[in-house]
C-alpha cells in the first residue's frame, strides 16, 4: 500500500514538472530582422519604429517672424542685413529704403528668408546691428499637410505608371485615346501637386522674416515735451506748422475767391443797369397839352 502511495506521489510530480518546464514555442528564437528592412523591428515584444521611420514621420513646421530696430542710420544697417543673409546661405525677397528728408525720417524695410536651422544666429546677427525693440516669431505646424501631399503625389505617380502600360499594350484606338486623355489629366495633376510640395519644402527649410528699421530719432507715438525747453520748442514748431498750413489752405482759396468776387460784380451790375432803367423819367398827361400850346404859339 505504501509503495503504491509512493508511486502515485512519484507520478504526480513529474507531471507537474512537465507543466511548468519550458515549452518549445516559448523557447523559440525570434525571427532576426532583415537586413535592409526598414519596417519596424519587433523587440521585446514590442512594436518600435525605426531610424528610417523616424525621419519620415518628424515634425516639419514653417517659421515665420517679424523684427524692428531702431538705428542711426536705417539704410546702412538695411545694407548690412543684406550681407548678413548672403553669408547665412538665405535670400533677400524684399527690400525697400527711404533716404531721410525734412519731412519724413529715414527707414528701411525687408523681407529676407534663412535656413530655418540659423534662425538664432540670424537674429543675434540683428542684435548687433541696431536696438531691437520688438520680436515675434511663429512656428505653423504642417506635418499632415506633408504627409498628404506625399500620399497623393505617390498615388498619382502610381497611376501615371499604370496608365502608361495601358498605352503600351492598347490594341484599338479608342482605348489609346481614352488612357491617354487620363494620363493627361493625372499627369496634369501630379505636376500641380509636385509644385505644392516644393513650396511647401521650401517654407520648411526657410524662414521668413520682415524686418522695418527706423531711425532713433524718430519721435515715438504718444511722447511729449519732457521740459520747458522742449515744450518752448514744440510749441514754435506746432506754430510755424499752422502758419505753413494756414498760407497752403489761403493759397487755395484765393483762385475761388476771384472767381466769387467776378460774379458778384456781375450780378451787381446787372442789378444797377435794371434800377437805372426803371427811374428814366417818361413824358406824364399834364405835360403833353403845355407842349401842344407852345407849338402851336
Amino acid at each position: 500500500m505504501r509503495r503504491h502511495v509512493l508511486s502515485m506521489i512519484a507520478v504526480a510530480a513529474l507531471a507537474l514538472a512537465g507543466c511548468g518546464g519550458p515549452s518549445s514555442d516559448s523557447l523559440q528564437e525570434a525571427p532576426a530582422p532583415v537586413p535592409g528592412d526598414s519596417s519596424s523591428v519587433e523587440i521585446g515584444g514590442a512594436l518600435r519604429p525605426s531610424a528610417k521611420d523616424q525621419a519620415s514621420t518628424g515634425r516639419q513646421e514653417t517659421v515665420t517672424g517679424q523684427v524692428a530696430i531702431t538705428a542711426d542710420d536705417p539704410v546702412a544697417v538695411g545694407r548690412q542685413i543684406v550681407d548678413k543673409v548672403d553669408s547665412l546661405g538665405g535670400r533677400v525677397d524684399q527690400i525697400t529704403e527711404q533716404p531721410g528728408s525734412d519731412d519724413q525720417d529715414a527707414s528701411s524695410s525687408l523681407t529676407i528668408r534663412v535656413p530655418a536651422d540659423a534662425l538664432d544666429r540670424a537674429l543675434d546677427d540683428l542684435r548687433e546691428l541696431g536696438e531691437v525693440t520688438s520680436i515675434s516669431v511663429t512656428k505653423s505646424d504642417v506635418t499632415m499637410q506633408s504627409q498628404d501631399l506625399d500620399a497623393r503625389i505617390g498615388a498619382l505617380t502610381a497611376s501615371v505608371s499604370r496608365l502608361q502600360g495601358l498605352i503600351a499594350s492598347a490594341t484599338s484606338t479608342a482605348d489609346l485615346i481614352e488612357a491617354e486623355k487620363a494620363l493627361s489629366d493625372r499627369q496634369g495633376e501630379l505636376d500641380s501637386l509636385t509644385a505644392q510640395q516644393r513650396s511647401l519644402s521650401e517654407q520648411v527649410a526657410l524662414a521668413t522674416l520682415w524686418i522695418d528699421v527706423t531711425t532713433t530719432d524718430a519721435e515715438r507715438p504718444g511722447r511729449g515735451p519732457d521740459n520747458f525747453w522742449e515744450g518752448v520748442v514744440a510749441g514754435w514748431h506746432a506754430l510755424l506748422s499752422a502758419i505753413k498750413g494756414g498760407t497752403v489752405v489761403v493759397g487755395a482759396l484765393i483762385p475761388w475767391f476771384g472767381f466769387a468776387i467776378a460774379i458778384a460784380l456781375l450780378v451787381y451790375g446787372a442789378y444797377r443797369l435794371r434800377r437805372k432803367s426803371k427811374r428814366a423819367p417818361g413824358p406824364t398827361s399834364s405835360q403833353a397839352p403845355e407842349r401842344d400850346e407852345a407849338e402851336t404859339q
